[in-house]
């Protein structure tokens, strides 16, 4: 009798979300208000909420009580790069281009044809890449900061491929890895997909909380940490050149992987050298030309220390095989003529330019954003809520993300962040006044 009466509760409170009876936002009564109202044990009240929540269409949080979340909203948005249609101001992905890279394209698919070698890129590639691209590639990161050997680079389809490759690789299902307390949602499909149990960390001034980290890697077995310190997605810090030697101490301890997620390093003038020039003996470095370049052409690298090497290489076989021929020999062109280095420049200065329109638009609201990043992050004043506002965005036909796809913590903070890399700057424009608009609406 008292399943019927939960799967009754259950299906009556659906009903009521999926009607509008509920309204998004509305607090419901607490467990023991709801067990006390229809004359439940305790246990079962919490039932009902847990499978409400589990079927998307609540959410707890700590302190505050239980809501009625947005349904409107795509379940993919944050993470599914189809869920903005043509007409959407798309705030949600970033796939920064400038005026005139079609034209490159253009001219380089010609170089490419007149060359000698179109039949050999018919062929199958050698796995992690040929040794003359990896030498290319090495040559491009020693000017940045990370001086590596061809034989510890490997090519991959992109930098999302280069980092499931790498957890393929290194770890094991059931391994811990620590991670900020809000990162990269690419990672955290990996993680998921791999059965990797993630520990959150807290944000400290420009990074994260390490000495969290030391009393995490105390307690627990963690294997790795998963980190973006040189412009982080989606908090914009950078770390300084103190955090990066504590974190480097901290992990040598405790025998900790580093993995080193680098796409959007480019961006930032003079940076602390790289985790991995610091600690080449324990960290993985990942990146890829999807941000500097374009996101069309999947070319990323690992680079490694030497005995993981053949592992990661196997990692790639299994998926990929071989590294993609065509895009590769066009990105190390681009590397050899310079057209990245000039590609980089060009779009610190136009990150730059975004971040100032936003600031001029926005600038009534608290943001978090690097100066030459391609994001800002909105944290939400008291009493907003986050998906009510990105699903009245995206009804003005505007897509944001929320903090969910970001958030590693079962507390999801209510924010939102978006990307100004992905449209033109008059479209980036309209887009920004709608978010104000939407702002300013519910604050009052």
């Amino acid at each position: 009798m008292a399943g019927a009466r939960y799967k009754t509760l259950v299906d009556r409170f659906a009903e009521d979300i999926r009607s509008g009876r509920l309204a998004p936002g509305t607090r419901l009564p607490t467990h023991r208000q709801l067990a006390a109202r229809e004359g439940l044990a305790l246990v079962t009240a919490s039932r009902v909420y847990a499978e409400l929540a589990a079927m998307g269409l609540l959410s707890g949080e700590t302190g505050r009580g239980t809501f009625v979340k947005e349904i409107a909203l795509p379940p993919g948005l944050g993470l599914d790069l189809v869920a903005a249609a043509a007409d959407v101001v798309d705030l949600n992905f970033n796939y920064p281009a400038l005026p005139g890279q079609a034209d490159l394209l253009r001219n380089a698919l010609r170089r490419l044809a007149r060359g000698g070698e179109l039949e050999a890129l018919l062929r199958y590639q050698p796995h992690g890449g040929h040794a003359r691209e990896r030498a290319i590639v090495a040559r491009h990161l020693a000017r940045r900061g990370l001086a590596v050997e061809g034989a510890q680079l490997s090519l991959v389809d992109g930098a999302q491929h280069g980092l499931s490759s790498s957890l393929m690789a290194l770890l094991k299902p059931g391994d811990v890895v620590a991670v900020d307390a809000l990162t990269y949602p690419g990672f955290k499909l990996i993680a998921e997909t791999l059965h990797l149990e993630l520990l959150p960390l807290p944000a400290a001034e420009d990074g994260p909380d390490l000495e969290v980290l030391n009393r995490l890697c105390k307690r627990r077995k963690v294997r790795a940490i998963y980190t973006m310190p040189t412009l982080h997605n989606p908090m914009g810090w950078v770390m300084s050149l103190q955090r990066r030697q504590e974190l480097v101490e901290l992990a040598r301890r405790h025998g900790l992987i580093i993995l080193e997620d680098g796409a959007y390093a480019y961006l930032v003038d003079k940076a602390p050298p790289p985790l991995a020039a610091l600690a080449p003996e324990l960290t993985v470095y990942i990146s890829g030309f999807s941000k500097n370049l374009a996101a069309g052409l999947r070319v990323g690298y690992v680079v490694s220390p030497l005995p993981w090497v053949a592992k990661i290489e196997r990692a790639l076989r299994a998926t990929t095989w071989a590294t993609p021929g065509v895009m590769t020999a066009l990105t190390c062109a681009w590397l050899e003529d310079g057209t990245v280095d000039r590609l980089e420049a060009e779009k610190r200065q136009d990150a730059r330019l975004r971040q100032r329109l936003a600031a001029k638009i926005l600038g009534a609201w608290p943001r978090i954003a690097h100066a030459n990043s391609y994001f800002v992050w909105l944290p939400l004043a008291e009493g907003m809520r986050a998906d009510q506002i990105a699903a009245e965005l995206l009804a003005a036909r505007v897509s944001v993300s929320t903090a969910q796809p970001f958030a590693t913590t079962p507390q999801v903070p209510h924010a939102i962040r978006l990307a100004l890399g992905s449209v033109a700057l008059p479209t980036l424009q309209q887009g920004l006044l709608r978010v104000s608009q939407a702002l300013e609406t519910r604050s009052f």
